[in-house]
């Protein structure tokens, strides 16, 4: 049914249950007043964006490219690249086009439902949200967990801890990390992780490098799996590995932190934001697979520190990659648990007590402070980091980033149906439709046929 754009009609048709908030409403919302406080800048944003995309999961890239090949792996990085920030710009046009009319929304549920007039887009949305919020939160940590595995085995290659001892590990401080009360409060550590993102690409692109240019580097092989059929479920579940690693799906929650009015702000943080990208995600795909090729580790730097021999670059430059990942995966699941936060603040907290009140100091501990342990714990019971990655992209990502701001864009501004734009949009949405439905079948039967080779708690990530 066509809506009308009026505020007040709107917050009459709101859906049942948790309708759009009008402006008395939002005042008296703790998840809006503290967790999505409007404060930063568009720099802050950039960094904010750059967190949420550019993070270890690049090192995933060349285990994307060995299911693709050079030419379709090239091709598909470019797609991806171009539509996700096409797709994130005409989402930030439709807030401000919002924000214009006197309905700024902070939250992603809010604006599909506002737009699309639907009580079940809004739980629609909660619903992948809270999939990809908590996938990339588990990932982060057992990424991370296996980067202190890594050190620990080079320091102590025979020692006894295992990789549910370092999950355990990560899992207490992100604890401690997670009472950030603000999702503005971030800034400082994201333009940390946007340095760190450089500098850990530099050095892994660095050390691919070097290791294909030993005299007893790996023998290279691009070729494909050997069965069609077999090719096709890897082709879908590497574009739903790259969709996850060019995914985002917080955009609205990053544009709430801005300071009103935030007309640009928002592109020129995207702007910055695929600066990173394009220095980061070629090159670390292109090092890594050109060196490893089918060959290619979920995580690069298990090729580059195989089991057997020796590492296959300076130890030095390897252990400090890992260093500057390990940090930078406590700034991503910051990044990827503020909607849930702000979920349990607004159902938990008084606004008109203060912040840093008792009665709310004290739920905000506890509750946060369950939410990772509950990650952590799948995080060790679930070792299957490039299968996460891959269901979470086809599952979460695609109908977030690659379908819904179309439609959005489509009925927000109504473009003609003969204009490129219209046509353009349509386009997008189907083709990524029918890839995130066949990603969504060739990942979960990946991590199905992985599942079988692990016991719960393992010692390894499986590739």
């Amino acid at each position: 049914m066509k809506r009308q754009l009026d505020a007040p009609l709107l917050a009459q048709e709101s859906p049942q249950g948790d309708p759009i908030p009008d402006k008395n409403r939002r005042e008296e919302d703790a998840g809006a007043a503290f967790v999505l406080e409007s404060k930063g800048e568009w720099w802050h944003a950039g960094f904010h964006l750059t967190t949420a995309i550019v993070g270890p999961s690049i090192l995933t890239l060349p285990y994307a490219f060995r299911g693709l090949g050079w030419c379709y792996g090239f091709l598909c990085l470019t797609v991806m690249g171009v539509v996700t920030f096409y797709s994130y710009y005409l989402m930030s046009v439709v807030l401000e086009h919002c924000e214009k009319s006197g309905r700024r929304h902070i939250r992603f549920r809010e604006l599909a439902a506002d737009i699309l007039g639907s009580g079940w887009m809004f739980y629609f949305v909660i619903f992948i949200q809270t999939a990809i919020n908590t996938g990339i939160s588990i990932g982060a940590i057992l990424l991370a967990g296996e980067c202190l595995q890594i050190m620990y085995s080079e320091l102590s290659p025979n020692g006894s801890l295992k990789l549910y001892d370092f999950i355990a590990m990560v899992t207490a401080v992100m604890i401690v990390l997670s009472q950030l009360p603000t999702f503005h409060s971030l800034r400082h550590i994201n333009l940390g992780s946007l340095v760190l993102s450089l500098g850990y690409t530099f050095l892994v692109v660095g050390a691919c490098i070097h290791a294909g240019t030993l005299e007893s580097a790996p023998p290279r092989d691009y070729s494909l799996e050997p069965s069609e059929a077999s090719r096709i479920f890897s082709a879908f579940t590497s574009i739903s590995i790259i969709a996850a690693i060019f995914g985002n799906g917080i955009l609205p929650e990053i544009q709430a932190t801005l300071a009103p009015p935030v007309t640009g702000k928002m592109a020129k943080g995207l702007v910055m934001c695929y600066s990173v990208i394009f220095v980061t995600f070629y090159s670390a795909a292109v090092s890594g697979y050109w060196v490893f090729g089918n060959k290619s580790s979920s995580n690069i730097l298990k090729s580059l520190m195989p089991d057997e021999g020796p590492s296959l670059a300076p130890t030095w430059v390897l252990g400090l990659a890992v260093v500057f990942i390990l940090l930078q995966l406590l700034a991503i699941g910051l990044v990827y648990s503020q909607v849930a936060y702000e979920i349990l603040e607004k159902k938990s907290a008084d606004v008109r007590q203060g912040m840093f009140s008792k009665r709310n100091l004290i739920p905000r501990i506890v509750l946060r402070t369950l939410y990772v342990i509950f990650c952590g714990f799948f995080a060790a019971m679930l070792p299957f980091f490039g299968d996460i990655n891959a269901v979470v992209g086809a599952v979460g990502f695609i109908p977030l980033d690659f379908v819904l701001p179309m439609l959005l864009y489509n009925m927000t501004y109504k473009p003609s149906r003969s204009s490129f734009t219209y046509w353009i949009n349509n386009c997008i949405m189907v083709v990524f439709t029918g890839a995130g439905l066949l990603g969504t079948f060739s990942s979960v039967r990946q991590l199905v046929l992985d599942a079988s080779k692990f016991k719960p708690f393992s010692s390894d990530i499986v590739d």
